[in-house]
């Protein structure tokens, strides 16, 4: 599933057609698409891992789930979710979930809580996290509504780098623990970003689907189904504290 950076490379790889009037329209999917034809976008935006097609009135919420992909200038052999051809090229987007949002977005979205957004505010994340101190710390970062954009890949990796165990739970983390947590979910977003930008992301994995500790030089311990959120885990049963 794509995460929160790669949405916002989208973001920024589909802006040459920003202010660009939507020429062509096509796509499988079963909604009215042929509503953005002669539509002008007024920007493109990102929420988390939401893409956002922005028109006057109204904005096309692209969510690429499990295997979502797209295409700038380019086509894939398969049918595209939705493909918009502009004056000066195409975007085209597979096997992706697609939403109309009528109205200001700004009612839709609470940018405080996206991990990458210049509006992100770590006091209004530690709030929310506080209030669930059930919550084992794997699935709190995996929660759209306190870390939007973060993921799997993310999840671990920022685990590691804080030594915690991904079964400890919110309430049992001291303060100083819960700080390093709200501004590594920011920090290795951004890491992430850059990375991804540079094409060498797998190389910085520490700990997701990696098979030794790079700290302790032991077996990382894996679990194919952890917490709430049932998802892979990768950690190290040395470094990283259970509280």
């Amino acid at each position: 599933m794509p995460e929160g950076p790669s949405i916002v490379i989208l973001r920024e790889q589909a802006a040459p057609f920003a202010r660009r009037k939507v020429l062509t329209v096509a796509g499988n999917s079963k909604l009215d698409l042929q509503r953005m034809k002669g539509q002008r976008v007024t920007e493109f935006r990102s929420w988390g891992k939401h893409f956002l097609i922005c028109f006057p009135r109204f904005a096309m919420r692209v969510h690429l789930l499990l295997f979502g992909s797209y295409r700038i200038n380019e086509r894939r052999q398969a049918v595209p979710r939705l493909s918009l051809g502009f004056i000066n090229g195409e975007l085209n987007l597979y096997a992706c979930a697609l939403k109309y949002i009528d109205g200001d977005l700004d009612d839709a979205y609470d940018w405080c809580g996206d991990v990458l957004s210049d509006e992100w505010n770590p006091r209004a994340a530690r709030r929310k996290l506080k209030a669930q101190p059930d919550t084992l710390v794997c699935d709190a970062l995996l929660d759209q509504n306190v870390f939007a954009g973060v993921g799997n890949i993310i999840k671990n990796e920022v685990l590691f780098r804080i030594r915690l165990h991904p079964e400890t739970t919110i309430g049992a983390l001291p303060s100083r623990k819960l700080s390093e947590l709200i501004t590594q979910a920011r920090e290795y977003s951004f890491d992430f970003y850059r990375w991804k930008q540079a094409f060498v992301l797998k190389k910085h994995f520490l700990a997701h689907t990696k098979k030794i500790c790079s700290r302790c030089a032991i077996p990382l311990q894996f679990r194919a189904q952890l917490g709430r959120s049932q998802r892979r885990s990768f950690f190290c049963g040395q470094c990283q504290r259970l509280y």
